[in-house]
């Protein structure tokens, strides 16, 4: 079967996974209307393309806190990738270097830091490290039923690699989800602000504060020191009925008012996505699922493929919108159906 975009991986992965797996990757929270809303709010935002502009060459290179990569396009943290494949982390990890962009390690991770930075020379290791990578908006676990009904746990020949050390790389089965038992026995619910400010007295690296689907708390991210923020509802995985986080970014952006660069993680599947992030004004984008589906149904050369797809979409998409570089991507070539009036009924007196 050709793989003509990146979706059609999914169909291939859940063919391969156990459904206990493939379930954890592709579900959400509760109603799941959150993930669905994650697809669906980028189909509520068009294109105002410009013509008769020279496209014949296109710089897609971006700079992210001072490395530069070859396009906008990043692997966020995703957990527990030897669940999709043997080399998991490894082979995500080779893809995102052959690309050239950045892979985000996730603290659930079932390879260590070390071990992932041990594969070879790529471009630099974005550790999704406990708070700062996934746990800033996860004080407890979503409800993700389809875990319940799986009584989903960690397989036996696999540890959360990073927590070993801490006698807590393994997950005991539970009556529902071993996860959510998991995490309610090692998330810290008192985590605050104060806790961003924190870190940053222990470490030199740049903090990205991941989470964030307001301008509140996007004003107060920079308040506390933040290097950059990820507005994410973490794969609508927590709160059901958040916003899409297409709908989010424009306001968290506009909170930042360029202080930060601001990225956006969740429901990006085409090159146009990415386009229309930009054109709202995230810095870049991460990716998620589709960097599971793509290792489970091909290994390290999925991985490759859908980056390979989204970066060939993304350059059309710039060229047919008539901008040669990210910076001359602006609002005005995209219009959002916010952005029109709506015909209110006035109320009965």
């Amino acid at each position: 079967m050709e793989i003509t975009n990146i979706m059609e991986y999914e169909a291939i992965a859940k063919q391969k996974l156990p459904k206990m797996a493939f379930d954890y990757y592709a579900s959400g929270a509760e109603d799941q209307w959150t993930l669905a809303e994650n697809r669906n709010a980028f189909s509520r935002i068009l294109f105002r393309p410009r013509i008769l502009i020279d496209v014949s060459k296109i710089d897609m290179a971006t700079t992210v806190l001072g490395f530069k990569i070859s396009m906008p396009i990043m692997i966020a943290p995703t957990a527990m990738q030897k669940m999709a494949h043997p080399e998991g982390e490894y082979a995500t990890a080779r893809a995102a270097s052959a690309a050239g962009t950045i892979m985000t390690l996730s603290s659930w991770a079932t390879s260590s830091v070390e071990e992932v930075a041990s594969t070879g020379p790529w471009h630099p290791l974005f550790p999704a490290l406990c708070v700062q990578g996934q746990e800033f908006d996860t004080p407890r676990l979503g409800r993700r039923e389809a875990d319940i009904k799986n009584r989903f746990t960690l397989p036996p020949f696999l540890t959360l690699k990073n927590f070993e050390g801490l006698d807590l790389g393994k997950m005991d089965k539970a009556d529902d989800s071993g996860l959510a038992s998991y995490v309610a026995g090692q998330i810290d619910r008192t985590l605050s602000w104060k806790d961003v400010e924190w870190l940053q007295t222990i470490t030199k690296l740049p903090i990205l504060v991941k989470g964030v689907l307001t301008a509140e708390d996007g004003k107060l991210s920079i308040q506390s020191g933040a290097a950059g923020i990820i507005v994410s509802n973490h794969g609508a995985r927590q709160l059901d009925y958040s916003p899409s986080t297409i709908m989010a970014l424009e306001e968290v952006v506009k909170a930042a008012q360029g202080r930060v660069p601001v990225f956006l993680d969740g429901g990006v599947r085409r090159g146009t996505d990415v386009f229309k992030a930009l054109a709202l004004g995230a810095s870049g984008i991460f990716i998620g699922r589709p960097v599971v589906f793509a290792l489970a149904s091909e290994g390290e050369a999925g991985v490759r493929k859908i980056l390979q797809i989204l970066r060939e979409e993304f350059e059309l998409a710039m060229a047919l919108s008539g901008c040669r570089s990210l910076k001359e991507i602006t609002r005005a070539h995209i219009v959002a159906d916010w952005d029109l009036p709506r015909n209110r009924l006035a109320p009965r007196l």
